[in-house]
């Protein structure tokens, strides 16, 4: 494998990172070669805590902020190496992590060499596992390990936005809900329950569910509450005695864990409701000075993030953070993942300007 170079352009770099396969739990390969590129600059911090590269400056600047991604992907689906292809006359760049976030990442790193004296200290970030389940988040780990690391001022999470500020996000909320019945031979079906019509209720609640729409300092959040799995049945020739419903409900940043809970209890009042995931959202933070400040040099209007993000973990410590990177969210994980190189131009363009005062 040819070692990074971080001075090329960021396209350039997109494409050396996403060739590097990466998939959650095989990240080891891209987080050595990311510490061996990183390791010659001397105004560089660079700390490691498994496969989670860290290098910050330490200029004695009033204000610290901290920039982040995620180095996995979901699994490849014959869409590496990747390919450059034009769509209507755009150019882009085609195959596995281009959207979520490899080109957020390759800009980070250039401008992490790049910036030898920035406006402000930075903390940054490129972290593992975190397209599987939260509690192997490499940042969640390395707030644990390393919570020294995250004192700042203002977060950005390089999650594609499609090169727009995307304030926040929803909470989101996992729970199963079931139903029991009692077990027969369907030749005499009449002598036992069957829990999978039992379920019908729920998917009817489900069905007329409308979603709320919930403005929070500002943005407008979109809720769902929908259905995502269904188990049930025994055999082919008997009637089941249970039956689960999983649903995800995504909630705006204005509830809380527990007032999430209390929406989804009430919409299955009778049923056995037994919650198993939750993380709370975040919300936008934009009063913070340096957001008002990113915002107005990056020229953007703010967006609400529907998906949750790892926002959520700076907002909990209490750092307001932002989503700012290259990329449609909508073809994150996508077998036609592909990411505009003119959105990649434009986020260097406007993390640059901002991080360096000019």
């Amino acid at each position: 494998m040819s070692p990074l170079d971080l001075s090329s352009s960021s396209l350039d770099l997109t494409r050396a990172i996403c060739d590097i396969p990466s998939v959650s739990g095989d990240e080891t390969t891209l987080a050595d070669a990311i510490a061996s590129a990183l390791a010659s600059y001397d105004h560089l911090e660079v700390i490691r805590d498994g496969d989670t590269i860290v290098a910050r400056t330490n200029l004695g600047r009033a204000r610290r902020v901290v920039i982040a991604g995620h180095i996995d992907t979901v699994p490849i689906n014959r869409n590496l190496p990747v390919e450059d292809r034009e769509i209507d006359g755009e150019a882009f760049l085609w195959g596995r992590g281009t959207v979520d976030m490899k080109a957020g990442v390759a800009v980070q790193l250039k401008l992490a060499a790049e910036l030898v004296a920035p406006s402000v200290d930075i903390t940054w970030m490129w972290y593992d596992h975190e397209e599987v389940d939260s509690s192997l988040n490499g940042l969640g780990r390395l707030s644990r390990n390393r919570p020294d690391l995250f004192v700042g001022d203002f977060a950005i999470l390089g999650e594609p936005s499609n090169g727009e500020v995307e304030g926040g996000c929803n909470g989101t909320l996992r729970a199963i809900v079931r139903t029991d019945g009692v077990r027969a031979h369907s030749a005499r079906s009449w002598i036992g329950e069957n829990a999978i019509h039992k379920a019908a209720p729920i998917l009817a609640r489900l069905a007329e569910y409308r979603a709320r729409e919930i403005e929070v300092e500002g943005l407008l959040y979109r809720e769902g509450l929908n259905a995502v799995k269904i188990v049930g049945g025994v055999a082919g020739n008997v009637i089941p005695d249970a039956c689960e419903v999983q649903v995800n409900y995504r909630f705006a940043p204005s509830r809380d864990a527990a007032g999430a809970e209390r929406v989804v209890r009430d919409v299955f009042t009778g049923f056995d409701v037994e919650f198993v995931d939750i993380a709370e959202g975040a919300r936008p933070g934009l009063d913070a000075p340096l957001a008002q400040e990113f915002v107005a040099a990056v020229g953007a209007t703010p967006r609400p993030k529907y998906g949750w993000t790892d926002v959520a973990r700076f907002s909990a410590l209490g750092i307001p953070a932002v989503n700012y990177g290259p990329g449609d969210p909508h073809l994150a994980h996508h077998d036609e993942e592909r990411v505009a190189v003119a959105q990649i131009d434009a986020v260097e363009r406007g993390l640059r300007a901002w991080l360096s005062g000019s």
